[in-house]
């Protein structure tokens, strides 16, 4: 019986916002056809076209978009699961976004996405450049840490985990990456990757869930070695 593989995308199968290795993703597509191959992601479908490619996504039994608030199988939506977040909670990222002291504010701070929200100190219209910066700013400082464990300690039915590396995903409890385990048979025969399964990631709850069977990734690089140790038993072939 073949396995059913769940990935991660940015971080795990991509760089964060970028486009996937146009080697590996050739490699992958090889690696769906023989494996029952998921994607689950903080993103919205747009932006995992974007990363990803149709031709790939073709190969893919099921993408879960926003967290898995949305639902889609060969480019066709068939789940949608719709929040509307409340104003104070508007109110309150707004303020945080005042408050920080990182210097560049870049906009599209917060974006509102299926069944979700993510939010963003530096915005989603900072340069790779900009990006990087706060990336490190954010290491040093752990302020979108101090963020979500201030969200989670104010509401209590919103929880909020870190998610790539400039956001912030933020959606209602129990609307997070594990949601997509009601869709399988046997969660025991699921393979996870991920690159934020620690405690307070976005990835944390599905990994939490499958225990030993899920993995934590470096970036795609080392996806890519722990899928081909996985199927030749060296990184290699």
């Amino acid at each position: 019986m073949k396995s059913d593989f769940v990935f991660d995308v940015d971080g795990t199968l991509t760089p964060s916002r970028q486009s996937m290795d146009p080697e590996f993703k050739e490699w992958f597509k090889d690696f769906c056809v023989n494996n029952n191959v998921y994607i689950v992601t903080g993103s919205d479908y747009g932006k995992t076209q974007e990363q990803l490619g149709d031709d790939l996504l073709r190969f893919v039994t099921k993408s879960y978009n926003c967290s898995g608030n949305e639902t889609w199988e060969m480019g066709q939506i068939i789940n949608r699961k719709e929040w509307t977040p409340p104003d104070d909670l508007i109110v309150l990222l707004n303020g945080w976004l005042q408050a920080s002291k990182f210097p560049a504010r870049m906009g599209q701070h917060i974006e509102y996405r299926t069944g979700m929200i993510n939010f963003s100190v530096v915005g989603r219209g900072a340069t790779l450049g900009e990006r990087n910066i706060y990336v490190q700013y954010d290491k040093e400082n752990r302020e979108r840490e101090s963020i979500a464990y201030q969200i989670n300690s104010t509401f209590d039915h919103i929880t909020a985990t870190v998610g790539g590396e400039t956001g912030i995903d933020i959606h209602p409890t129990g609307c997070d990456k594990s949601q997509i385990l009601k869709d399988f048979d046997d969660v025991k025969n699921i393979i996870f990757f991920g690159d934020k399964t620690e405690q307070d990631g976005n990835d944390y709850p599905l990994a939490k869930h499958l225990g030993k069977n899920a993995h934590q990734v470096k970036d795609w690089r080392d996806t890519w070695n722990k899928l081909k140790e996985l199927t030749y038993g060296s990184t290699n072939t």
